[in-house]
């Protein structure tokens, strides 16, 4: 039988920033990974899965020493960011107006992996093991014993859950979720034109959906279009030259006429699970909770998680205690689940608010709109906070 400290169930972004952040504290890290990332090559379009990656998540990649490898690799910086429904009922928000050089960044999420993944290799306590997969997990008095897909059986003092929205650990721990489906779906669209912006990424609210751009620099973008699952699907089932049509006719005229060379598209999930810790097993990003989209916080809310545990344990091996007592992992829930709740309710409100027609709430949203452009330091306060500033 093999033995571990942590072993993280998940190598993907959140799983391996949790390995390269506590990396550091000396103790040894079993990362399991089912698939094995597709190697970087510049000459390859960029991936449809995107993240915007704040101020907080560029500083902790920094940490966790990944940064260097991940611009070499693919990023792209904004400084300004757009919410519209009405023309002329919009807020904006800059760079400049926080004193800072950007906003964030907009990173293909297999270039986060790929340079976490690199910054691993520096680690001897670090064993990345792909492709591995778990078959169960019995939790004992030592932690829990992990029967791997080939017999491995592997102790391990604690365990984390970097597996996703379908997070099979925490179906083997019996960890339930309050969850449900929104009414819509989301396609993503890969596109290249020669008038799309570069510095800004924007969404406009429109009665079937919003519609996004997030900016890849040197004359490409990621669309992003949210609807009816039938309209979803139709757009999904037409070749690129029609979807170009169809963007140019329901996207805002700004955008500029675009040559589509990728599509893919998901449904729209809310999911959060009853409890984020249970015995020796912990809960962390998608497998903990999943949030609706709209304002791209779904991968800076796992980078907390990670941040907030990894300063846990550490506070704890530093001061000779004991990284698996039940009060340290109940204080991470306590500190993490009121922000995770707080974003999820917020999305939850704006997709609410933003998909009713009634015509005198749409008058109210859009003065909302207008009133937030004007609202100096509590406006300058939301978007700190989204940056994690």
């Amino acid at each position: 039988m093999q033995e571990c400290d942590i072993a993280i169930i998940g190598g993907g972004m959140v799983g391996a920033l949790a390995a390269a952040l506590l990396a550091p504290a000396g103790l040894t890290i079993r990362v399991l990974e089912s698939r094995q990332p597709t190697a970087f090559s510049p000459s390859e379009p960029h991936d449809l899965r995107i993240s915007s990656i704040s101020a907080a998540s560029v500083r902790l990649l920094q940490q966790a020493g990944a940064w260097d490898a991940i611009i070499t690799m693919r990023a792209w910086p904004y400084q300004r960011l757009e919410a519209s429904e009405w023309q002329g009922f919009a807020t904006h928000f800059s760079a400049e107006e926080l004193d800072c050089e950007h906003l964030g960044y907009m990173l293909e999420n297999r270039v986060i992996q790929l340079g976490l993944w690199q910054a691993l290799e520096q680690w001897h306590n670090v064993t990345l093991d792909c492709p591995r997969t778990l078959d169960t997990v019995e939790q004992n008095p030592e932690g829990a014993l992990l029967t791997l897909g080939d017999g491995t059986r592997l102790q391990a003092r604690l365990v984390l859950a970097c597996d996703g929205a379908e997070s099979r650990v925490r179906q083997l721990a019996g960890i339930g979720v309050t969850a449900w489906d929104y009414a819509q779906q989301c396609m993503l669209i890969s596109v290249e034109g020669e008038q799309l912006e570069q510095n800004i990424t924007w969404q406009q609210f429109c009665s079937s959906g919003p519609r996004a751009l997030l900016p890849l620099g040197h004359g490409k973008a990621s669309l992003v279009w949210y609807d009816s699952k039938a309209r979803i699907e139709q757009l999904a089932a037409m070749n690129n030259e029609a979807l170009a049509r169809e963007v140019a006719a329901h996207f805002p005229p700004r955008l500029g006429p675009v040559t589509v060379f990728d599509k893919g598209h998901f449904p729209l999930r809310r999911r959060h699970a009853n409890q984020y810790v249970k015995g020796s097993v912990v809960l962390l990003g998608d497998a903990a909770h999943t949030i609706n989209p709209l304002a791209g916080q779904g991968v800076n809310l796992g980078f907390k998680d990670v941040a907030m545990l990894s300063e846990l344990i550490h506070q704890a091996i530093e001061r000779g205690e004991d990284f698996t007592a039940s009060e340290l992992l109940k204080r991470f829930e306590c500190r993490r689940r009121p922000d995770n709740l707080l974003m999820q309710g917020a999305m939850d409100v704006f997709y609410q608010a933003f998909s009713n027609e009634l015509p005198p709430l749409r008058l109210l949203r859009n003065l909302g709109l207008k009133a937030a452009e004007h609202s100096g330091p509590l406006k300058k306060r939301v978007m700190q906070y989204a940056m994690g500033l």
